[in-house]
Order: C-alpha cells, then structure tokens, then sequence
C-alpha cells in the first residue's frame, strides 16, 4: 500500500494562516483585533459583517487545505500549528450563536447545569478537521470560557469611550493573560494565585468587571453527561464587607461551626467554602476591613487554606480571589488602615474602573449608550422613545456639566426616576433655603440638633446629588441620610419659617 505523501503549506497559504493565528491569539477587544480583522475579511472601513466575512474567507482556505490532506499529515509541525489554529478560529465563530444561547440558557437555570446540545456536533466537527479527541475536548472548555468571557465583558459593560474599552481589553488579560497561546499551554488551571483588586468610585461597575472574571473561569467537560462540570452562575461568589459587623465578618467568611459562638445553633458555610475550584470569591469594600481580618485573609491566600470558626480542621481553596474598594488604598498603606503584605498579596493585577464623568468626557456618545442599554433592561426590551426622554431630561435638569458622583448607579435610579415622574431629581428644585437663614436661625439658637442635621444632609444632597456621597461625607447610614433630606424638604414645602421654633 502506498504511503500518502505529506503535506506542505503554500508561502501564501502559510502567511495567511499565521494574521489568522494572530487574530485567534490576540485580545478581541484591542485595535489590534479589529485591524487583523479587516485584512482577514479584506475590508475596509466600518463594516459590520466584517468579522463573518473572514470566517467565510477562512472557510474556503481550510477546505482547499483539507483536500489535500485527505489523511495524510503535514511535513512541518509549524504547519500542523498554523492549520489548528485556523481550525479553532472557524470552529469558534461557527458555533457562536449555539454559545450565546446555551449562555443565557445557563444564566436562567442558575445553580442546574445544562445541558450542551450541540457538544457532540462540535467534537465531531473537529475530529473531522483532524484535531485529536483529547485536544478537542480541551478546546470545547476554552471555547466556552472564551464566549462567556466576551458576553458578560460586553453585556455588562456597556459603552464606546476609551476609558472603556481600555477596561474591556484589561477584563479579558486578567482572564486570559497578556498571551492566550500560553495561558492555553501552561495557566488554564492554574490561575488560582492570580488575585485581583478593582479600584474605582462607588457605582462605577466594579461589581460588573468582577462578575465578568468570577463567571469566565475555566470549566472542565464531562463527556459522559454531555455538559460542563459545573454552572458559572454557581461559581461567583460574592460578599460585600461592608454590611456586617466585625463580629460576623469572619464566620461570613470562613463559615462557623455549630455551637462555636453564642447564636451559632448551626452549621454554616462561609464564602471560601462555597467557592468551587473553579470559580471565584468577590470581596467587595475591602478597604473597610480590619486589621485582625486583614491577617487571616493573607493567610488563606498563602496557605490556600481556610479553618471555620470552632474547628480545627482546615478545609482547602482553590478559587480565585476579586477585591475592590472605593478608597485610596496608597492612604490606607500610608496610614497603617491597609497592610502592606496583604496588599502584595492581592496585586497581581489591579484594575483601575473609569468614572462615569471620565467617560462622558471622552465622548458624549459613551452617556447616550450607557441609556439605551440601561433603558433595555429596565425595560425587558429597547425602547429609543424611553431612551430619548431620559437624555432630555438630563439635559434639562443636570446640564452637561454635572459630575455624576453616583457614577453608572445613579445613572440608573435617574432613568428610573424619569419613568416615575419625569424629570431627574428626587426632590422638587430648589430645596435650599436662603443662603444666610440657616446661618442666622443658628446664631439665634433656633435651630434643634435633628433640624440643623436635616438641613445639613439637604445642603450637601444638593451639592454631591446621592445619598450615598453625603452618608460617606456624614458618616451616617444612607437611609438615615435619607430621612434627614426628606424631613428638610417637607420642612421647607409647609412654608415654615427657617428662623422661627415654638417653645414649649
């Protein structure tokens, strides 16, 4: 029997293939991307069928190639590399929308894994195109890591300013590395020492950026269920630090046993015990931790091992771990408030997520975006008419120069407080009272503690525009914050006069 001879790529075959490598390897949210797919697609300017016209393109260069094959092998292992990674680039964008929709179908399930339908179609698909079973497999984990991590970076951080897209190609490298052909080769299950801090004011979508991480974390195949090991949705585990006391944190954290405290007349698991290997913990305001706790978080990321509170057996974990704080935390180090080593041991990569006023700044565009996507999911479905309304109202009652202190979180109670009312603000304007009559009702003596407190909040509402920028200059909780504005604004809506209080 004659041997098949082995196959040789054409100069124009090869240098073809390797923009194709390129463009399969490198960030999908960079210029970079978008440039290798104007060439693999040879287009140019702003075509939205861009990406699919390369697919189609690469298509018909790998049947060609297939041909050719027809069970022999390539001469060259370098050609063998080019021709997979074409391979892996088709197969990926041929299944996209099959992807999409098992995304969302996961999404609804929750904590129930789903089944993929169409695993067995892939593998088989690319078997055929002569990758081995193993390495498919393999390649079927990373497709679906792939996918999710450009779903939930797109979805769930919408807009077009620089700033953003800066944080989307930042999001994907924290996933995937600077260089997916390595993380592929030698980190796809070893990245749970890559910690990761996430800096940015209150309501800018530090919560979003962590989810997109927590939930694109590698998950194994399970070729005789047909699924995924495990649910993304169950692999996110978060916990906001700054709603319990420090007497709670550390059962809230590591779990407790039962009997260990007075209260603890059960069993609980904390976040680092309903972490799976292959997700990841969010611990959101860890600048507000304290010292003691601080200590025994290094040790766990140390260690890679936690004990519950009133037991003496450590349990392991193999999680990611996600901070973010509203503080400067180069003031807290300064300070002594932040540890140093903890600090290290948390910077693997630290992620700096914009402000909304740095965003508008770049581009109105970024805020016109920002609402159409904001209105759709208020909504369950776009609406330009919706979307067209909140930006007037914005106009007419912030003005472009409002500095958005409240970030993306205030811009969403705006939309929602224009669909109740019409307008903006959630006070009527003016609320301030003559500029001296607080001033001179003081002076007087005729100002009680609670009524110069409610006038206090009230001026400093006006002056941030949340209740949750005066509760962090006040040091109150927000709805108490909450109560002394509204009692200021009933106050000046009576007609009372700022200078006058009945005696007993």
């Amino acid at each position: 029997m004659l041997r098949a001879m082995a196959t040789r790529l054409t100069d124009t075959e090869r240098a073809y293939l390797t923009q194709v490598n390129q463009a399969a390897l490198v960030n999908p949210f960079s210029a970079a991307r978008a440039t290798l797919d104007a060439e693999l697609a040879a287009t140019s300017g702003d075509d939205p069928d861009q990406l699919a016209r390369a697919v189609s393109r690469l298509a018909v260069r790998l049947e060609a190639i297939d041909r050719r094959l027809e069970g022999s092998d390539f001469a060259e292992e370098s050609d063998r590399t080019l021709y997979e990674y074409g391979v892996l680039f088709e197969a990926f964008h041929k299944f996209s929308a099959e992807f999409d929709a098992h995304i969302r179908a996961q999404i609804s399930a929750g904590a129930t894994v789903v089944p993929l339908t169409f695993g067995r179609s892939l593998l088989a698909w690319l078997v055929a195109r002569s990758i081995p079973p193993a390495r498919a497999e393999r390649f079927l984990s990373l497709f679906f890591q792939m996918h999710r991590a450009w779903y939930f970076i797109a979805e769930g951080l919408t807009g077009v300013s620089r700033p953003v897209q800066a944080l989307r190609e930042s999001l994907w490298n924290n996933i995937f590395t600077g260089d997916l052909g390595r993380y592929e080769r030698l980190l796809w299950d070893r990245m749970e020492d890559f910690s990761t801090i996430l800096l940015g004011e209150t309501g800018t979508g530090k919560g979003a950026a962590a989810a997109a991480i927590g939930r694109s974390g590698y998950i194994p195949w399970d070729a005789t269920r047909e699924r995924f090991t495990e649910s993304f949705a169950e692999a996110f585990v978060t916990l906001n630090l700054s709603q319990y006391p420090e007497s709670l944190i550390e059962s809230e954290l590591f779990g407790h046993r039962k009997g260990a405290f007075t209260g603890a007349v059960d069993h609980h698991d904390g976040v680092f015990a309903r972490c799976s290997p292959h997700g990841a913990i969010f611990l959101d305001e860890i600048g507000e931790v304290s010292i003691p706790i601080q200590i025994k978080l290094l040790r766990v990321l140390q260690e890679r091992s936690f004990t519950p509170v009133g037991s003496h057996a450590a349990s392991r974990f193999s999680g990611r771990v996600i901070a973010a704080t509203h503080r400067p935390l180069d003031k807290l180090r300064a300070e002594g408030r932040f540890r140093d080593d903890f600090y290290y041991r948390l910077c693997a990569d630290v992620i700096a997520v914009p402000a909304l006023r740095d965003r508008i700044a770049d581009g109105p565009a970024d805020l016109e975006a920002l609402v159409a996507t904001l209105v759709r999911r208020t909504l369950g479905q776009p609406s330009p008419e919706v979307a067209a309304d909140v930006l007037a109202a914005i106009a007419r009652d912030l003005g472009p120069a409002h500095p958005w202190p409240g970030n993306v979180r205030e811009l969403e109670q705006c939309i929602r407080r224009v669909l109740l009312t019409g307008r903006c603000r959630d006070l009527p304007a003016p609320v301030a009272e003559a500029p001296d009559a607080a001033a001179q009702a003081l002076a007087q003596g005729g100002l009680t503690a609670v009524e110069l407190l409610d006038r206090y909040c009230a001026a400093l509402y006006e002056t941030h525009g949340t209740y949750e920028q005066v509760a962090r200059v006040t040091g109150l909780d927000r709805r108490t914050v909450k109560k002394h504005v509204l009692a200021a604004a009933a106050s000046l809506a009576e007609g009372e006069d700022p200078g006058y209080h009945p005696t007993p």
